[in-house]
């Protein structure tokens, strides 16, 4: 998927609120959206090169927003949370993603109970399959771990695809790791142990756990190759 852009370099300076940064800009302050509500300390440091476009819109508030950061590994990382979603919807499309081979997307945004779930797909003997994506950008050592703050919304989640599986659809979660240097993904039970138990349990309920991660570049982000999902 190519980046909106084109993107400017800048220097993160600080975070105001969850969706708003301020970053220097050719040498001046400027005020930058934050896509990504998560805690991201172990990236938005002081001084930490990042990556802005200009955007604008009758709602906004801000004249750009902040699209990339590089992690103290050297990795480029994605900060637009529903980049994944596309890349997803791409990957299924060519097929790219092997556990989901034999789907086809039916219709995206989907309620189901109590949530909303980003596909809705079905194959040719007419099953369905309930598909949430999650994007992950927290990485400690070479271990993808999500969330990176507590996501009650997200335990609402899988406890409902497991559900689903019990009222006879198919269900899967897919980890989009935005960055390349991870070897494989887990729950971050240190931070949201209610998540960690509704993944594990809804795992053994036989909702399917997938984990992927990308290369990232300036110009685009591709889902490259599948990591184990490990489960602790």
């Amino acid at each position: 998927m190519h980046l909106p852009g084109p993107l400017h370099l800048a220097s993160f300076i600080a975070r105001p609120n969850r969706f708003l940064t301020v970053v220097e800009l050719d040498g001046t302050p400027v005020e930058a959206h934050l896509p990504d509500p998560g805690r991201l300390k172990e990236l938005l440091l002081p001084g930490v090169r990042v990556w802005v476009r200009e955007a604008s819109g009758p709602a906004r508030k801000t004249d750009y927003t902040l699209t990339l950061v590089e992690a103290p590994s050297g990795e480029f990382v994605s900060l637009v949370t529903t980049l994944p979603n596309e890349m997803v919807a791409e990957a299924l499309a060519l097929n790219h993603i092997e556990e989901l081979a034999d789907w086809t997307v039916e219709r995206r945004e989907v309620t189901w109970g109590r949530s909303r779930f980003d596909f809705l797909l079905h194959n040719d003997t007419a099953e369905q399959l309930l598909l949430e994506v999650k994007s992950v950008t927290l990485v400690e050592g070479d271990r993808a771990l999500f969330p990176d703050a507590v996501t009650a919304r997200g335990a609402r989640h899988v406890r409902e695809l497991a559900v689903a599986v019990g009222d006879g659809l198919a269900a899967a979660v897919l980890f989009v790791v935005q960055r390349r240097d991870a070897s494989s993904v887990t729950a971050a039970r240190a931070i949201d142990p209610a998540f960690a138990d509704a993944l594990r349990e809804a795992h053994a309920a036989g909702v399917m756990v997938l984990g992927y991660r990308c290369e990232v570049s300036l110009k685009e982000a591709t889902i490259i190759d599948a990591l184990p999902v490990l489960f602790e």
